[in-house]
């Protein structure tokens, strides 16, 4: 593999086993930085623990992760300060704002008074949110509260996007909004995206796409370089 600091995330031999099933069987690929990268499969081939490791919340049985040069197990913090995280499931209050969910996500990250509430407002109106900014998230369109989580993520100004199956429950517009947005925070940020999806036209546009099946990587390329292999 590259040298250190090429990528954004490296995987070496990364493995998980629950009991006597095996989640992860010694997985590897990088990231390139300021990149859209995707994973795709089907249910049950490991995306979602692979997300969970890069996110801290499940240590590998075997191999070693890093994200931003900081290895997950033993650098946590350094892990957690530098990704922000749009899960599958929303996690967003829905008796808050949407404002508020972003004043208290930001409190978390250290972040207060003006400078939160100015960064708040800035990725509202980015996002195209900032007329329901005082909407209760629960009345808010499915489309939008991702609008909402998107901003969330990056309050803090992350490296690295880590989103799981963000399109569940979207529409095709809707899905088709999310990449515009993931590019253009590529382009214009140089934050890196890396998304887990089973969606082919959601995989098509990323720069790159990881194929998992049962557990193992089966492939890794441009999705031009895939189909013309594949099909």
């Amino acid at each position: 593999m590259t040298g250190f600091g090429d990528f954004i995330v490296e995987l070496d031999r990364v493995g998980r086993c629950f009991g006597s099933v095996t989640a992860l069987d010694g997985v590897s690929f990088a990231v390139p930085r300021g990149s859209v990268f995707g994973l795709l499969g089907p249910n049950g081939c490991g995306k979602t623990t692979l997300f969970r490791i890069l996110t801290t919340l499940l240590c590998p049985t075997s191999g070693r992760a890093r994200v931003a040069s900081a290895d997950v197990v033993l650098q946590r913090n350094r892990v957690l300060q530098s990704i922000g995280v749009v899960f599958q499931k929303p996690g967003l209050d829905g008796e808050l704002t949407a404002l508020e969910n972003l004043i208290c996500h930001g409190q978390i990250y250290g972040l207060r008074g003006p400078t939160l509430r100015a960064r708040s407002n800035e990725l509202l109106e980015r996002f195209g949110v900032a007329d329901r900014a005082r909407h209760r998230v629960d009345t808010l369109s499915g489309g939008l509260q991702r609008r909402v989580e998107l901003a969330k993520g990056l309050l803090h100004r992350p490296e690295l996007l880590v989103l799981d199956e963000p399109s569940t429950g979207l529409d095709p517009a809707a899905r088709s909004v999310l990449m515009r947005y993931l590019t253009e925070l590529r382009d214009r940020d140089g934050v890196t995206s890396l998304l887990t999806t089973h969606l082919m036209d959601e995989a098509d546009r990323c720069d790159r796409v990881a194929i998992l099946e049962r557990g193992s990587l089966v492939a890794l390329d441009t999705p031009a370089a895939l189909k013309s292999r594949i099909g």
